[in-house]
């Protein structure tokens, strides 16, 4: 699994309220943020919009250990919220929290579904792929933290469903759904026919059946 190394120039941010933030958005075309958790005080910053789009378009951001540099000071984080224009293709606000390399952290992180386009299901069986889930919460230490989780569907076959309990997890790592019971044991992906490919066979299948009702009676009346 690659790593990556992120490291983002933040900018300690004096001047609060709507205005400055205004300005700051409009004029220094800057994205807002806060750097919290630890024993320091929650700290709001700034960033390079355009080097924010740039560090945003690898999806292990997300996922993964971050080191921001305020005024020559390092800061280990983790993203954990990210807030975007409602219509306009700008990031407005990003939240970033402080780690422990001794505490444990709960993180979203992204599933990848290997050989979904190959698998005998989909090729030899008509059916189609269908993502229930598209990310896990997970807890473990930072260090063990995965920038994704892989769901191997290489040999799965029509009809397979993967639950919660058949994910393989990395070493060190949980997910925060436990599995009491069956109703627990959540669906993540599954491969069926398309609803109506199925509506058809199975009125095909009962007209087939009705015809060969038909025949049988109608010959043994020829008897």
């Amino acid at each position: 699994m690659a790593k990556f190394d992120f490291e983002l120039e933040v900018q300690p941010r004096e001047t609060l309220g709507k205005g400055a933030s205004r300005r700051l958005r409009r004029c220094e075309d800057k994205v807002l943020g806060v750097v919290y958790g630890g024993n320091e005080k929650a700290q709001p910053i700034t960033l390079a919009h355009h080097h924010v789009v740039k560090a945003l378009e690898n999806e292990a951001i997300y996922s993964h250990i971050l080191t921001i540099t305020s005024n020559g000071k390092k800061q280990k984080v983790v993203l954990k919220d990210i807030q975007r224009h409602p219509y306009k293709p700008r990031v407005m606000h990003m939240d970033f929290m402080r780690i422990d390399e001794n505490k444990p952290i709960t993180m979203h992180v992204p599933l990848h579904f290997l050989g979904q386009e190959t698998a005998p299901g989909v090729v030899l069986g008509g059916g189609i792929v269908t993502h229930h889930m598209v990310e896990l919460e997970i807890k473990c230490l930072p260090r063990d933290l995965p920038e994704f989780i892989e769901i191997d569907l290489t040999n799965a076959e029509l009809d397979t469903v993967v639950h919660l309990s058949h994910v393989k997890l990395p070493k060190g790592v949980e997910t925060t759904l436990v599995v009491h019971s069956a109703e627990d044991d959540l669906p993540v992906v599954s491969i069926h026919k398309p609803k109506r490919v199925e509506e058809v066979e199975e009125s095909t299948e009962a007209a087939e059946g009705e015809e060969a009702a038909s025949a049988n009676g109608n010959g043994a009346k020829g008897k």
